[in-house]
């Protein structure tokens, strides 16, 4: 199973990391926890070990450890990183690259996935400074978990608490599928930059409503994985979603399908595009005030968003194979043939989603071609992505 680095933060939130080295460790992952200075005094290092039958690293100058470079092996041994709880201080340093202790450093030294869980005060993680500071983790490809809403233990209720352990390890890429090392320069994608469109799209009406879908990005991100996997360069353009970034993918986080449209041109050049999202055709201009449901309902008036399989058909930077993806209830195959010509891509991947497809964790896939269609059998979604990387392999050689 996995290797997680665990960075234990600051906060009073620090006593649940104890609960999750105890469900990684049931669940035959290796943990080897780091606690900062501020950890230390809600968790000890001592409950941490016991636990995670492991050393718990506190210091960068432990002459013994840092003789070898410590700091350095420590970060590259895992297989995945996360912070949690993740305090504000803590996300300022990371998204400033400062390295002033052991936590720190091993964050800028490590060349693993990293995942962030805040656990903070709601104004603290409402501020400026923080926002700021998270979206430049997220360019960065850094994965940040939204705190849950809740009573906090100042007295205060709204987004900032840590989430449950067990929602946080299952965000995580831990699965065997997900922690497979890169085939590196000898892989079939060796050279080619794949790029990936995954999840839904979030249209605001007001401050707090949006116009959404029940996409869970998991399929869009298990065909980035197999991508990095065989050796590609994966640009991965995420909508809304609580998914880790792949190993080896950099990731662009985006709300509205206009700002998917601008980061999926912005990363062309590509020899491949999978656009899986399932990108709203609507939006509205949203009110700057929250809608009150007692002033009737809102009379919204809809625009057409911009179509991103289209406009990459017509581009110039093209890329060579353009996949589009046709999420459909009826006429599944007809529409995506339809779908196919319409948008000048080369494939598309239709699957019915009348059950639990969006969201599951399994999909029915039927290719369709120049050359006409091929049914695949129901599978993982994991599944479907290595097929789906093996015919594009092929086909590129």
């Amino acid at each position: 199973m996995a290797r997680l680095l665990l960075i234990v933060g600051g906060g009073i939130a620090a006593y649940k990391a104890a609960e999750l080295i105890r469900l990684a460790r049931k669940q035959g992952h290796e943990v080897t926890p780091v606690l900062t200075n501020g950890g230390s005094h809600f968790v000890t290092p001592m409950s941490l070990a016991a636990l995670a039958e492991s050393p718990v690293y506190t210091s960068l100058w432990d002459l013994k450890d840092e003789a070898e470079m410590g700091h350095i092996q420590l970060s590259r041994a895992a297989d995945h990183v996360l912070v949690c709880p993740a305090t504000a201080d803590l996300l300022a340093k990371m998204a400033a690259g400062v390295a002033d202790d052991l936590a720190t450093t091993l964050l800028l030294a490590t060349d693993k996935p990293v995942t962030v869980a805040p656990a903070m005060n709601v104004r603290m993680w409402q501020h400026a400074a923080t926002q700021r500071n998270v979206a430049q983790l997220r360019a960065d490809g850094i994965t940040v978990l939204d705190p849950d809403e809740g009573a906090m233990a100042c007295g205060e209720f709204g987004p900032g608490r840590l989430p449950d352990p067990e929602a946080i390890l299952a965000a995580l890429p831990l699965g065997e599928a997900t922690t497979a090392p890169l085939a590196g320069p000898d892989g079939p994608l060796s050279g080619r930059h794949v790029l990936v469109t995954a999840g839904p799209t979030h249209e605001p009406i007001d401050p707090v409503r949006v116009i959404a879908n029940r996409s869970s990005g998991k399929q869009g991100f298990a065909i980035a994985r197999a991508a990095a996997a065989a050796g590609a360069r994966v640009t991965l353009v995420a909508g809304p979603v609580v998914l880790a970034t792949p190993a080896g993918v950099t990731r662009i986080d985006v709300e509205t399908a206009r700002e998917m449209r601008d980061a999926v041109m912005g990363a062309l050049p590509a020899d491949v595009a999978i656009m899986v999202a399932a990108v709203a055709d609507w939006r509205v201009e949203p009110s700057d005030t929250k809608l009150k449901k007692d002033a009737g309902a809102p009379d919204l008036q809809f625009e057409r968003n911009p179509d991103i399989l289209a406009e990459l058909g017509e581009h110039p930077d093209r890329p060579g194979l353009l996949v589009g993806f046709a999420a459909e209830t009826d006429d599944v195959v007809a529409n995506a043939t339809a779908k196919r010509a319409r948008k000048k891509a080369d494939w598309v991947l239709a699957n019915d989603v009348s059950g639990d497809v969006m969201g599951g964790d399994r999909n029915r896939i039927h290719l369709v071609t120049a050359d006409g269609s091929e049914d695949w059998d129901e599978a993982s979604k994991d599944a479907v992505a290595q097929h789906l990387v093996t015919r594009i392999s092929e086909s590129l050689s």
